[in-house]
């Protein structure tokens, strides 16, 4: 049984890269510099998008550290809205304590639930102990393969044994708070979102769950919330002023958040 549907909204994101906040196309991330497209690099500190957010109460918006070398650069934006961002990027057992601990409202993970490729239940488990339902978010993040999606793991590189589905998302759900899904394949492309997936999302899932991937205008809002019945909301990257794009104007997008 699906929660309850309500408005779609807008939520944000900090992905930070080398330290710096980025918006990168997410098809193109791998350990080779020299392959990764960047559309934007900005001058202004984390920190100052975490006061951003936290000044128009944007709640349920998350920082991502893409690779290494960005650990500081996370702790700079929880600090800067305590409780108010979720953090995800190389989030495992072993530390997910202390990043709710540097300010996080809650830990977002992918990657350590799938140990060679391969999702692990016992994983799962563990770490939902840890940090406790309530505070845990998986990331779903994934790629089209066939007439599926596939998680991606590893900066959306590597196909996992997890297909996005019905039954995968209600087993997930026991186990988490919420869910974060980036259509991989779009991500930073401002071509338009994934329809199929949003509308399939808005089927399956019963938890909070934000999409992220492709959206490139501020009537995407009522798309998702059309194709999705309300239960999936929206994050914009590239496609942002504040991210130097000139297709959505984050004030506008303030606007459209207000009760």
């Amino acid at each position: 049984m699906s929660f309850p549907a309500r408005r779609t909204l807008f939520r944000p994101c900090i992905d930070l890269h080398d330290g710096k906040v980025k918006q990168i196309v997410g098809g193109t991330l791998s350990d080779n510099a020299s392959t990764v497209k960047t559309n934007f690099v900005s001058s202004e500190s984390p920190a100052t998008f975490a006061r951003k957010y936290r000044e128009h109460n944007l709640e349920g918006g998350h920082v991502i550290k893409l690779g290494p070398g960005n650990d500081e650069a996370a702790k700079e934006a929880l600090a800067a809205w305590p409780d108010g961002l979720q953090i995800g990027g190389g989030i495992h057992d072993k530390n997910a304590v202390e990043w709710l601990e540097y300010g996080a409202s809650k830990v977002i993970v992918t990657s350590f639930l799938f140990p060679s490729g391969r999702f692990s239940l016992e994983r799962l488990k563990g770490l939902a102990d840890v940090v406790g339902k309530d505070r845990l978010v998986v990331d779903m993040s994934c790629r089209k393969r066939g007439n599926s999606w596939f998680v991606a793991m590893n900066k959306w590189q590597d196909i996992t044994d997890m297909e996005v589905c019905r039954e995968t998302l209600d087993m997930l759900s026991e186990y988490c708070s919420e869910f974060l899904i980036h259509a991989a394949d779009v991500e930073g492309l401002c071509r338009g979102i994934d329809e199929e997936l949003v509308t399939k999302l808005g089927e399956w899932v019963r938890i909070p769950t934000t999409y992220a991937g492709g959206a490139r205008d501020i009537n995407d809002l009522d798309l998702v919330h059309i194709l999705s019945g309300g239960r999936v909301d929206l994050t914009f990257g590239s496609a942002l002023d504040i991210f130097g794009g000139s297709l959505v104007k984050f004030d506008e997008l303030v606007k459209r958040n207000r009760p």
